[in-house]
């Protein structure tokens, strides 16, 4: 079993999982959906291609910095009617919600092959990546030269310094981890069963809670 890790930061990001219509949504934290699909972008998969493979991986989440909920007001002209042609004096209004200045570190769990396949692919993606919508570019690279690894979620997650500077008051650094599990927790309805061409989606559960880290420093940001 190996573990893949993520950086996922920048500027604005956006895991929606009930967005609907005129009113785009976000969680606090990356969705499973959200993340396979940028590994879908990296590996140069279409849209049509099955990813049964990558939705049996476990994912987890480490919030090295919590993002601040934000929403953006967006109105469109010329919107296609129900008619089918475009109505030059149709307006439609839309609330589109992001996080702002969150640092993630993303864990997958599964067959080492597959991951190193992932990557690979991270470090010279087939297509550009971004945080849950296209204008959301990455502020620094996904991929993690060391972020490969054996073991487990939650002991590589809690031996992987912070991608934020610490708090000084911080002894011994916790940050919030929200982490995958088979059988109970919260349900987010975020697992793809489809190919994403299909926009269907399952649920699964997640636990929440503190972990405690055994490094605190800042490690080296450079794509190495």
């Amino acid at each position: 079993m190996a573990t893949l890790l993520m950086r996922l930061a920048g500027p604005m990001q956006s895991w929606g999982t009930t967005s609907r219509f005129d009113e785009r949504d976000t969680q606090l934290e990356p969705s499973k959906s959200g993340v396979l699909g940028l590994i879908c972008a990296a590996l140069g998969r279409d849209r049509a291609e099955p990813v049964a493979d990558l939705a049996a991986l476990r994912m987890a989440v480490r919030v090295d910095r919590e993002g601040i909920p934000m929403r953006d007001y967006h109105t469109a002209t010329g919107v296609v009617a129900s008619s089918g042609k475009a109505d030059a004096n149709r307006t439609v209004v839309s609330q589109r919600y992001y996080l702002s200045d969150a640092v993630f570190l993303v864990a997958l769990e599964g067959e080492r092959e597959l991951l190193a396949q992932v990557h690979n692919a991270l470090r010279t993606p087939h297509w550009p990546l971004c945080l849950g919508r296209k204008s959301f570019a990455p502020s620094c690279p996904v991929f993690m030269p060391d972020g490969l690894r054996d073991g487990g979620l939650l002991d590589v997650l809690g031996s992987v310094a912070l991608l934020t500077e610490q708090d000084g008051s911080e002894n011994t650094p916790k940050r919030r981890v929200v982490i995958e599990d088979a059988e109970e927790g919260t349900v987010r309805v975020d697992q793809p069963i489809a190919p994403f061409s299909e926009r269907r989606f399952g649920p699964r559960f997640v636990k929440t809670f503190d972990l405690k880290l055994e490094v605190g420093n800042v490690p080296d940001t450079t794509d190495a």
